[in-house]
């Protein structure tokens, strides 16, 4: 044998691709789920248009997913100033909080954060808080989750309390 190398790979490389993982068609892991935020988040375009502020309520729309297809959903939210979530947590679902304008602010049991544009939280299921834009300005935030949000228990703010003694 006449090589510098004690490697050698036999046949073709570019006929290996039977050996390889095909890639997968919807994310899977946390980490592809934070990709697919950002990735969504970077693409301005396909989300600003669809944004509309409302004085009464917080707005939200479906802009990717449905439960039943993909296993996951993405929700595009605004807030006005002083609009927030109530103490909640997602049931089964995990998921990606993504601020795309603006700043929000998150309370916890362990304390309160302030989220600014392109800030990211993943949280598992059960995780309990409350987002609350505390700001003079209008906000937007995407939410993936998974697998698709079909339950959101509301806190009452002694759960709050209660949890951060135990």
């Amino acid at each position: 044998m006449n090589s510098d190398s004690d490697l050698q790979i036999a046949g073709d490389l570019l006929e290996v691709q039977h050996l390889l993982r095909p890639a997968r068609e919807h994310p899977a892991t946390v980490a592809e789920f934070v990709g697919l935020a950002r990735s969504i988040a970077g693409d301005r375009s396909r989300w600003a248009p669809l944004v509309q502020y409302d004085a009464t309520t917080r707005w939200y729309h479906r802009l990717l997913g449905h439960p039943q297809a993909l296993g996951y959903e993405v929700w595009l939210l605004s807030w006005i100033p002083g609009q927030g979530s109530g103490l909640h947590d997602h049931g089964l679902s995990s998921g990606v909080l993504t601020v795309l304008e603006g700043e929000l602010t998150e309370r916890t049991d362990r304390g309160k954060r302030t989220l600014g544009s392109g800030s990211q939280r993943v949280f598992a299921p059960g995780y309990v808080h409350e987002v609350i834009n505390d700001s003079l300005e209008p906000a937007v935030s995407m939410h993936v989750y998974y697998p698709g949000l079909t339950d959101m228990p509301m806190h009452s703010t002694q759960h709050a309390a209660a949890t951060a003694t135990v």
